[in-house]
């Protein structure tokens, strides 16, 4: 009888580890990092899992959105206005896309420079894909609405501070 009581143990205590080791899968990447939305149409979440409420529809494919916490295949998001929930991994994309922050218009330039010609005037809360940000450097490019140049770091809202892309 010892012996079942045993090996009913060991049973368990393997199924407790294969149960524990699916909880805590993540997928190794960065903590936080910046993704985007696939569809425009993705619920934000309370919790991770589909039996938690919808808190929060999104509507707009491309918004950048910034993955601070990971469980299972649920991603735990903030958005560039603080609202935080979780999302499936298969709504987001690595896509690096960038929405203009502030109060007033922003210029968009023709180099990476305050001297350089002006290609456009965007306003906040407009959304772009982030071309590159290169190393040391105050500006990064992006392309808005079929136009590309360069926009300051602190115009956008989709890269880290000390984050270079190329």
């Amino acid at each position: 009888m010892s012996w079942v009581r045993g090996a009913v143990m060991v049973l368990a205590l393997g199924l407790w580890g294969a149960a524990s080791a699916v909880a805590g899968e993540t997928s190794g990447l960065p903590l936080p990092r910046f993704v985007s939305l696939k569809s425009d149409e993705v619920n934000l979440r309370t919790g991770p899992g589909v039996r938690y409420p919808i808190d929060w529809i999104y509507t707009r494919k491309d918004l950048p959105v910034e993955i601070v916490a990971e469980f299972e295949a649920w991603r735990k998001i903030r958005d560039w206005e603080g609202a935080e929930g979780w999302v499936h991994q298969s709504m987001l994309s690595g896509r690096r896309m960038m929405v203009v922050i502030g109060k007033e218009g922003r210029v968009l330039r023709a180099s990476d420079s305050e001297s350089s010609d002006p290609v456009a005037q965007v306003t906040p809360g407009v959304l772009g894909r982030i071309l590159q940000c290169p190393r040391n450097r105050d500006f990064c490019r992006v392309e808005i609405d079929h136009s590309q140049g360069w926009l300051k770091r602190d115009y956008l809202w989709g890269v880290y501070k000390g984050e270079w892309l190329e």
